[in-house]
This record gives C-alpha cells, sequence and structure tokens, in this order.
C-alpha cells in the first residue's frame, strides 16, 4: 500500500467522521416537522382516566388478593379509594365533551369502514404487512378497544353503585352486581395489560400520547388512510377516515 503526501488530507476533506454524520441526520430527524395527532385537553383525559383506573385496579387487587391484603392492611382506606376512583373514572371524559377535537375524535372511534374490516382480517392472520393494515386515524384494534372500554366502565360504574349504596336494590340485584362487577373487573385487568403491552411495543405512539406529535413517516406508515390538516382543525370523520380519490 503506498502513501502520498496529502492524500490523507482530501480524504479527510470528501469524508466527515462518522461522528458528524450520525449528528447531522439526527439532527435532521429532530428539524423535521411533526404532525398534531392529540391536543392538550385530550392528552389530560387520556392520563387522567388512566390514573382513575390505575386506582381502581391497583385497590381491587388489594381488596381480594390475601397476600396485598396483609401487606397493605387498612382497607377501609383501601375501600373508599376503591370506591371514589370508580365513580369518578367516567368524570374526564364526560369533561372532556367540551373539546370540540375530542369531539371529532369519538366521532372518528365510533366509525367502523371496510378499511377497519380489512384491517381486523389482516390482525387475525397475523399479517404484519402495512398495506394489509389500512387505518384512518384510529385503527380498528383501537377504535375496538374504546368500545369495550366504554361498555366495561359503565358497566363497573352501575354495579358498583349497587354494591355500595344498598337500599337502591334487592339482595338479588345486589347479588348479581357483585358477581359482574368481579368477573368483568377480572377481564378488564388483562385487556389492560395486553392495552399496555401494545403501548409499549410502539414508542411513537406514546411520543404521541406524551407530546400530542407523531412522526410523519409513522403516521403514514401506520395510519395511512389519515389526512390531518396543517391546523389540526376538527373536521368530520368521513374526510379524514376514508380513502380519498
Amino acid at each position: 500500500m503506498t502513501w502520498t503526501p496529502g492524500s490523507a488530507g482530501r480524504t479527510d476533506a470528501t469524508m466527515p467522521p462518522p461522528s458528524d454524520t450520525a449528528a447531522e441526520t439526527a439532527a435532521g430527524t429532530a428539524a423535521r416537522p411533526r404532525l398534531l395527532r392529540f391536543t392538550p385537553a385530550e392528552r389530560w383525559i387520556h392520563r387522567t382516566t388512566a390514573v382513575l383506573m390505575g386506582l381502581c385496579v391497583l385497590s381491587a387487587a388489594c381488596l381480594y388478593l390475601p397476600q396485598l391484603a396483609e401487606l397493605v392492611g387498612r382497607r377501609v382506606l383501601v375501600v373508599t379509594v376503591h370506591t371514589w376512583s370508580g365513580i369518578l373514572t367516567p368524570a374526564p371524559v364526560l369533561l372532556g365533551l367540551a373539546s370540540r377535537a375530542f369531539r371529532a375524535d369519538l366521532g372518528r372511534l365510533n366509525r367502523f369502514g371496510p378499511h377497519d374490516r380489512r384491517w381486523l382480517r389482516a390482525a387475525l392472520r397475523r399479517d404484519r404487512r402495512p398495506q394489509e393494515r389500512p387505518a384512518g386515524k384510529f385503527n380498528a384494534g383501537q377504535k375496538l378497544w374504546a368500545a369495550y372500554l366504554t361498555g366495561a366502565v359503565l358497566v363497573m360504574t352501575g354495579t358498583g353503585v349497587l354494591m355500595w349504596f344498598t337500599g337502591l336494590a334487592p339482595l338479588m340485584w345486589r347479588t348479581s352486581a357483585t358477581f359482574v362487577h368481579d368477573w368483568l373487573a377480572l377481564f378488564l385487568g388483562l385487556v389492560l395489560l395486553g392495552h399496555i403491552g401494545k403501548a409499549l411495543a410502539d414508542p411513537e405512539a406514546r411520543r404521541g400520547m406524551r407530546t400530542g406529535r407523531v412522526d410523519p413517516e409513522w403516521a403514514a406508515r401506520e395510519h395511512p388512510l389519515w389526512r390531518p390538516e396543517s391546523s389540526e382543525r376538527p373536521t368530520s370523520p368521513e374526510s379524514v377516515d376514508e380513502p380519498r380519490p
């Protein structure tokens, strides 16, 4: 191998150090504009609901698992926390109805289209190809989760009220409410673990819920039918979730 004076200088001039190249790439990624996905009101609704549901699940575990009950003690306090966190769980969503963006997203979650059925078929086949899983702002799995969670919260709140206010219903009703409440709570806890697992597997989705903005490439890959406006002004669900000609 031969070496001539000045060759190293020319090579250094044309080839930047690896660290500089990596820094420029990271800077370009950071400078890329991010899409607004959730408003501050929507993020606070999600966080507050998550905290209340977390208190419900943890306090329920302390009430029903003997090991945790002995470790925590103070059963009366745990019952009070469980009761009030359960009663207040629907409150963030009800208060959030004042937000136009939140109401628009509820409309999107409440609509199923042909692309959602295609997404579900691909999910059942475990087909992970993005082109086989078309989705608007929310995919079919998220829509089913929202529908299930809404129904579960309403049933849990109703049965919990019957159990707490013993004078509202006869003994047979309260016994039935206890049965439904306990088994639905168990199933809800398992589904919540699945929801958390899916969130942990998608860092960009978590970043979108934490900061409100997501990477455009992630949005194009995971939600190709989502067409956010530059100002993210709430629009009709059809104009966002349906493919455009």
